[in-house]
Formats: C-alpha cells, sequence, structure tokens
C-alpha cells in the first residue's frame, strides 16, 4: 500500500468488505478479475482474503454457514454493483470475452456495450454469489487531447 501522511488520499475509499456463501469460488474469480486490473494479494487468512491496488483494498470474508441460506440480491436494499475503470474499450472487450470463456453470467446482452447508455461502454456482469460488477471504459471524448 501507498504510504503518505493521508492528505492526498482523504475522501477515497479506503476498502470494502464483502462476505461470501463460498470463500474459495469468490477468491478465484475476483482473483482472477482483480488480477487484470492490477491488484494483488493483501492480505490472507483461512476465512477470508484482500486484495489491493494503490490506498484501497477489497476483502472476502466466508459468511457463517447461518446466514448463506438467504440468497444476496442487488435490488435488496444493501450493496447494488461495484464498478471499476477499465484501461479502454479494448480491455472492456477483452475481458468481455473471457468472462464469456469462464462462463461467467452477462448482464444486459442485448444492450452490451452501452447497457448504461449511449456514452457509457461497459460489460455488467455477475460475481458466484450475483452481486453485479461493472467494467467501464473511459470517455473517449475525455482522452481527446
Amino acid at each position: 500500500m501507498v504510504e503518505s501522511d493521508g492528505s492526498s488520499q482523504v475522501g477515497l475509499l479506503h476498502h470494502v468488505e464483502i462476505y461470501c456463501t463460498d470463500l474459495q469460488v469468490t477468491t478465484d474469480f475476483w482473483g482472477w478479475f482483480l488480477g487484470l486490473l492490477g491488484y494483488t494479494v493483501y492480505q490472507d487468512w483461512p476465512g477470508g482474503r484482500s486484495y489491493c491496488l494503490g490506498p484501497t483494498y477489497l476483502v472476502f470474508v466466508q459468511a457463517e454457514q447461518r446466514f448463506c441460506s438467504a440468497p444476496y440480491h442487488r435490488c435488496h436494499p444493501g450493496l447494488n454493483h461495484l464498478a471499476f475503470h477499465a484501461a479502454s474499450r479494448q480491455q472492456v472487450n477483452e475481458v468481455t470475452e473471457q468472462l464469456r470463456s469462464r462462463g461467467v453470467h452477462i448482464l444486459y446482452e442485448d444492450r452490451h456495450p452501452y447497457a448504461g447508455g449511449p456514452g457509457c461502454y461497459a460489460v455488467y456482469f455477475e460475481d458466484p454469489d450475483r452481486m453485479k460488477v461493472e467494467l467501464d471504459a473511459p470517455d473517449e471524448k475525455a482522452l481527446v487531447v
């Protein structure tokens, strides 16, 4: 992690902790995806694992079995989805193909890659617990110098 006096990090997301129904399945999926984006394993213990990029990290923890009977749904109160910046439209396309080859459920296929509207080039998909994940390409207009 980046060391500093913290002033340049004020307001940035520090970490997100997500409880999962099957830690091995979840970390296989998220480790692969986050690795594509440059995250590395930060912490690893029998009940969880975290991945870090810069000052932000994501933590995945095995939920107690007694809490795993009620499935997660992104439309219930709580977290709806996590969205990540992609390097380019090409990366969105490459990740989309890799997701398909891994059998990952792509959301809004009929509107892909513009499911977020004409100015949003992205892929939307589900993690093993069906949490929505989004990978957004930068706005091409913002890239023109």
